[in-house]
């Protein structure tokens, strides 16, 4: 979806006292060598009006909901996102995930402009399961997700949307001539295709709405089947399947638009059939972009069947945010008198949140009588309430929200018996009652009733003042019958999983001293003196490894078999110029050698029994080899001394680099991390990663991925400096053998972006030969006599790439 709306965010802001903290200069784009982008400042969301239980963006500006889809046990929620300011500015797809779709994580940028080429704009996604695409690489099922306008293209994942790869350079697989966005795929059970609905104008004088629909069997070949026309179809459209009261036999497709209007019908295999052309509200927010209720999503590929929708709030305006998303809702379609309808309900999950509860049965309220909630004082909380209306004389029937002790409120729910209406809008009675669900957040509240078919979203500015906590039922023009009602609190969801920490040890960790904080680069720790983050997670022998950059602490490293408070053993290396082991009270052993702030190291530690052995920059002999039995168990974790350092990649287990034997490695421009899966090297030009070993004839080869951007290669016979001979794979499209100054040879064919390659390379003398892949034949066979011999390495050139099972013969 297209909007500008920078000088609207900041007068919201303005009038509601807020002063925005970011700036309001244009968003920044990327740069594809330190991709994925992690722009945010910390924050404990516990902001004025942040939703505790509502999504909001960590920072920046955040409109629709993008690519929902539930993959490799995860739910993924992308949306529009300017990470940079809190107007509408360079649409990025921001990301953040969830187990449970109530506690929620930010993670890095998705699709970053200049990184990903097209225009970001809102899209949809889907998990190709039975990788009908042919994308899949490894063993996460791809993520495929579709944008950009007056055309679409395709962008996937294959490592669960840490990283997004687009497809045939970003060229749009569909070209649409006149204006259009918004594309959104489901999967046709029915005809074994997926279908794909694109909300677009009618004609090249822009006149008239609807959506084009396009099949395909792959998810890149699409074939456009028909038209649906319709004025009220404008932006954002969404095509999934429902069953009908329940029955998973009997389903009906639903489509939709961005301010929530939809039909029900059947869908042929190429067109949409509508069985009633008229449009249902599906919620009483505010339809419109930038209001309470706009662009909704559904989740592709929901476990059970589920049908989960969540749509984009644009009056939430925090300091740091605008925006943020309703709570997810379960879809239902019910028949009625007057035909299928949609119902909204919160996902069951919503309950993991709860705790503190209070009923009450069969109370009269009277006009200017008591109130049966007083007393109870709340911030967030639901309140689920049955009103007996027929039994009832009162002409309306109210529920204050954050009420204060002289009855003002900062929300008032309002039943009028002679309209039959809820905020002033349509409700049905279940047997002459009134089944109303409420959700109050800080800048949320959510109003359903009627089964679900009664659903409104609005943003509200509750204050959470002590005094404007309270909950009043009151009636007026008589007494309303109070047949029963449920009050919960609910917690804040916020505080759960890892941003941008890559391990194995699972999202539960604590920092028991010194400041914890999500940078880009891992795990960010301050401390004064020693500071430690620690997993929950415990052992007694095993392997533990990571990546440790000092920044300006004196020493950081890899704490195990550690109590609660961090006792226990602690490998690190110190600016001093050393690695060293040690627990509390006792230095075990150091190894001198060079340590340069803001470079990274990779520390790996071992331990049997009381036999404690360190590896340093993925050398394959220990640089401390001690024994010590003073702790023989406890948690891992991370630990920082005297400043700042970050980690990255806290692993166990043997997985990381597979590589030929050598003291260690050590970068030469670029940033080297070694994460589960292999080296990774980030570099805006030349960066390479340099092993100690040396050889003047040999046969060298590995596998080398480029996941974004320009090159990488095998180096070889190159000086500390990393010159020498590269044997390059480059996303332009070739295999290029070549030497600073000089090209030596180069073969045309396609290098895809997040494809792994087998490279080898064969010296013999002046004799050089590169293959590629399993071919007999080598790609290039050339010569040239400018080293002799030297270092054996990895390059990467303006791009992050990865290397992984290194070997010389």
């Amino acid at each position: 979806m297209r909007v500008r709306r920078r000088a609207q965010a900041l007068v919201i802001a303005m009038a509601l006292g807020l002063t925005p903290l970011l700036s309001a200069s244009p968003a920044s784009a990327g740069e594809v060598w330190n991709y994925p982008e992690f722009p945010y400042q910390p924050t404990t969301y516990t902001e004025a009006y942040r939703g505790q239980f509502h999504f909001s963006s960590q920072q920046g500006w955040m409109n629709d909901p993008n690519g929902l889809v539930y993959a490799n046990g995860e739910y993924h929620f992308f949306y529009q996102h300017n990470p940079h300011g809190l107007a509408w500015d360079t649409m990025h797809w921001g990301h953040a995930t969830s187990k449970d779709l109530v506690h929620w994580t930010q993670k890095p940028i998705a699709l970053e402009p200049d990184v990903h080429p097209g225009t970001l704009f809102s899209g949809g996604g889907v998990v190709d399961k039975d990788n009908t695409s042919g994308l899949k690489t490894g063993a996460d099922d791809p993520i495929v997700v579709f944008a950009n306008t007056d055309g679409v293209s395709v962008y996937y994942s294959n490592d669960n949307g840490r990283t997004f790869q687009a497809y045939d350079k970003g060229r749009k697989r569909i070209t649409i001539p006149v204006q259009s966005r918004d594309p959104k795929v489901a999967w046709d059970a029915a005809h074994k295709q997926w279908v794909m609905v694109v909300w677009s104008e009618n004609d090249a004088d822009n006149h008239g709405n609807g959506v084009e629909i396009y099949t395909s069997p792959n998810l890149l070949d699409w074939t456009h089947s028909s038209r649906y026309s319709a004025e009220w179809l404008f932006e954002c459209p969404d095509l999934f399947q429902v069953p009908v009261d329940g029955d998973p036999n009997r389903k009906k497709w639903v489509l939709t638009t961005a301010s929530g209007k939809y039909v029900v019908g059947d869908f042929d295999g190429t067109g949409f059939h509508a069985d009633n052309p008229t449009p249902q509200p599906m919620d009483y927010g505010t339809a419109y972009a930038g209001g309470t209720f706009y662009a909704a999503e559904t989740f592709q590929n929901a476990p059970d069947g589920r049908v989960v929708q969540m749509a984009w709030q644009g009056g939430n305006v925090g300091t740091t945010w605008t925006g943020n998303a309703t709570f997810p809702a379960q879809l239902g379609l019910i028949s009625t008198p007057e035909g299928l309808r949609i119902t909204r309900t919160p996902v069951d999950e919503l309950s993991s949140l709860a705790s503190g509860g209070k009923t009450w049965k069969k109370q009269n309220v009277k006009e200017g009588g008591a109130n049966p909630f007083k007393g109870v004082r709340a911030d967030t909380y639901e309140l689920s309430a049955t009103v007996d209306v027929s039994k009832s004389t009162a002409r309306k029937i109210a529920f204050g929200l954050h009420v204060r002790s002289d009855d003002t409120a900062d929300r008032t729910v309002v039943y009028d018996k002679a309209a039959g209406t809820l905020d002033g809008h349509p409700v049905g009675l279940e047997n002459g009652k009134l089944k109303l669900r409420l959700l109050v957040d800080r800048g949320q509240l959510e109003v359903f009733a009627d089964g679900g078919t009664y659903s409104l979203s609005d943003n509200v500015n509750f204050d959470s003042g002590a005094d404007s906590q309270g909950i009043r039922l009151y009636a007026e023009g008589g007494t309303a019958k109070l047949d029963s009602a449920v009050f919960r609190r609910l917690d804040s969801s916020w505080g759960t999983g890892q941003s941008t920490l890559d391990t194995d040890l699972g999202d539960r960790w604590n920092a028991v001293s010194g400041n914890w904080t999500d940078v880009s680069g891992g795990k960010q720790g301050r401390g004064s003196g020693n500071g430690f983050y620690l997993s929950t997670r415990t052992a007694a022998d095993g392997v533990y490894q990571g990546d440790v950059s000092l920044g300006t602490a004196q020493a950081a490293g890899l704490t195990f078999r550690a109590n609660d408070k961090g006792e226990g053993y602690t490998a690190n290396i110190d600016k001093e110029g050393k690695v060293k082991l040690w627990r509390p009270g006792r230095d075990i052993a150091t190894y001198n050698t060079p340590v340069t702030a803001d470079s990274t190291h990779h520390l790996k530690v071992t331990t049997e029994g009381s036999r404690i052995r360190v590896f340093l920059d993925n050398g394959t002999a220990p640089v401390i080899d001690a024994t010590d039995d003073a702790y023989t168990g406890g948690r891992y974790g991370a630990n920082v001394f005297n400043g700042t350092a970050t980690l990255q990649n806290l692993n166990t287990g043997g997985a990381g680099l597979d590589a030929f034997p050598t003291a260690k490695w050590a970068p030469t421009g670029g940033n080297w991390t070694t994460a589960a899966d292999g080296l990774h090297g980030s570099s805006s030009g030349d960066g390479f990663y340099l092993s100690e070993r040396t050889g003047e004839d040999f046969t060298y080869e590995g596998d080398l991925s480029v996941t974004n951007g320009a090159a990488t290669g095998l180096t070889f016979r190159a000086n500390d400096k990393g010159e020498g001979y590269t044997a390059t794979l480059d996303t332009k499209g070739q295999v290029k053998l070549w030497r600073p100054g000089k090209d030596l040879a180069t073969h045309d064919t396609a290098i895809t972006e997040g494809r792994t390659y087998h490279v080898k390379v064969r010296a013999e003398g002046d004799r050089i030969r590169v293959w590629l892949g399993d071919d007999a034949a080598p790609v290039i066979d050339t010569t040239d006599a400018t080293y002799g011999s030297g270092r054996f390495g990895v390059n990467a050139y303006n791009g992050n790439v990865i290397a992984q099972h290194l070997r010389i013969s």
